[in-house]
Order: C-alpha cells, then structure tokens, then sequence
C-alpha cells in the first residue's frame, strides 16, 4: 500500500475508504480495539507479514487513527488516538451485520 495521502473525494465514505478500504488496516484496528498496542501482538493475532504490519501501522498513524509511543523507539506502544476511538462504534455495527449477514466458511471452503 502506498503511503496514506488524504483524499480529495467531496464525499465521506470516499474519503474514509482511503483508510477503511484495506483489510489489514481494518484488522489492525480491530485488534487495537481490542486493546493490541504491541506490533508483535499484532504478529501473534494475524496472518501477516511483518513488512505489511509496519507499513499499514505507519498509514494508520500518518491518518492519525494510531500514535506511536515513543515516536522513535524500536518498542513503541501504538495507542488509538481520539479520531481511532472513534470508529468503536462503527466496528460494533459491522460486527453486528457479519454475525447477522455473512455467513462462515465450512471448514472445507476456509481460506488460510
């Protein structure tokens, strides 16, 4: 992904699909939801690489949905910002929706 640059989209969701429209970052702020502050938290927790971690951490603080504490430390924390605190409610609703609209994959048909 390259890096975030704000869009210039007169519409909202246009705008916030800049951000939302990856499905790592999605994850990742699910997982800081869920109280991962840890980059290898985030490791344990998902299928991913760690170049890709980094990269969508770095997006995701450029937007300013995370910040990383210490800015310049090897061990930093990544906190939800106020704007990240934000979205809760949003991943309440899309959690909602996917118990009640999309379906499971049967184990034959699961993706790794």
């Amino acid at each position: 992904m390259p890096d975030y640059k704000p869009s210039a989209s007169p519409c909202p969701v246009g705008r916030a699909s800049r951000i939302l429209g990856d499905r790592w970052a999605m994850l990742i702020l699910r997982d800081a939801l869920l109280g991962e502050t840890r980059f290898d938290g985030w490791l344990n927790r998902m299928p991913i690489s760690r170049a890709v971690l980094s990269d969508r951490l770095a997006m995701l603080c450029k937007a300013g949905l995370l910040q990383r504490d210490p800015p310049d430390s090897k061990r930093a924390l990544y906190r939800l910002t106020e704007s990240g605190k934000a979205i809760a409610p949003i991943y309440a609703e899309i959690t909602k929706w996917g118990d009640a609209h999309v379906p499971r994959a049967q184990p034959s048909e699961a993706q790794a």
